[in-house]
């Protein structure tokens, strides 16, 4: 997959790992289109890119995808590659009650629905170019679990599976290429309240993903997903404890 000239929408694109992929593609000579919900934080976002257009727009309202793909389809027809990374976590046990469901219900619609909804409205315009790529950024918790983001996990999970669904339908009759961006902890606002300041910073995402284009390599396990995923393929339930530290499990 190519990584100069082309015309790139990035869900969530006004902080953390979004930036940090808009910043590395629109430095490439790339036009980026970066997507959120505040404006202000998407406008100070801009600020700091060259080749970019910033979007107000809500991945969890349809109202808001359906003008969001007028407008691309209108203003953006050479558009061919779509980074959906707008997420969100709770960090929580469920052991305490802390209503789970609607947790699990923002979750699914965030990391999940929205972006089945997203990708289905595009997939026309995303067909009628000449290379084009879908990259789904997900979360080594895809892979194996973390019990303090329960349904954060689960909701990569699904995103996981329907990832490489995508990837083996569109395989059949379009040269589509799908992406899955899986990191690690990563140190972002986003992840502060699981110990972000921990993990590794968000341009190493960005820069791996510009590698995968390059190699087309598709699953893209950053940092310590890698090992994880390993060490999985050995031992599920050693993998299992790696994500839980200091947990006895059955």
């Amino acid at each position: 997959m190519k990584t100069t000239g082309n015309t790139i929408l990035i869900t969530g694109g006004s902080a953390g790992i979004g930036f940090e992929i808009a910043k590395a593609f629109s430095e490439r000579g790339n036009h980026v289109i970066i997507t959120g919900r505040d404006k202000g934080r998407l406008e100070n976002a801009a600020a700091k890119l060259e080749n970019v257009t910033a979007v107000v727009s809500d991945v969890t309202s349809a109202p808001d995808v359906n003008a969001l793909v007028a407008r691309l389809k209108n203003d953006f027809p050479q558009l061919n590659v779509l980074i959906n990374n707008a997420g969100r976590a709770a960090y929580y046990e469920l052991a305490e009650g802390k209503d789970a469901g609607q947790i699990a219900e923002d979750e699914m619609l965030t990391n999940y629905l929205s972006i089945i909804r997203l990708t289905d409205a595009l997939l026309p315009q995303l067909k009628s170019v000449g290379e084009a790529a879908i990259v789904n950024v997900s979360s080594i918790a895809a892979l194996v679990p973390n019990h303090i983001i329960p349904t954060y996990g689960a909701s990569k999970a699904a995103l996981h599976s329907y990832t490489q669904s995508l990837r083996i339908s569109l395989g059949k009759s379009t040269s589509i290429k799908v992406f899955e961006l899986l990191p690690p902890l990563v140190n972002t606002d986003f992840s502060q309240e699981i110990g972000g300041v921990n993990g590794i910073p968000p341009k190493q995402v960005a820069d791996d993903l510009l590698e995968a284009f390059e190699s087309d390599t598709q699953e893209i396990r950053v940092g310590r997903t890698a090992q994880l995923f390993e060490l999985f393929l050995n031992s599920p339930s050693d993998a299992l404890r790696a994500m839980n530290p200091g947990l006895e499990l059955a």
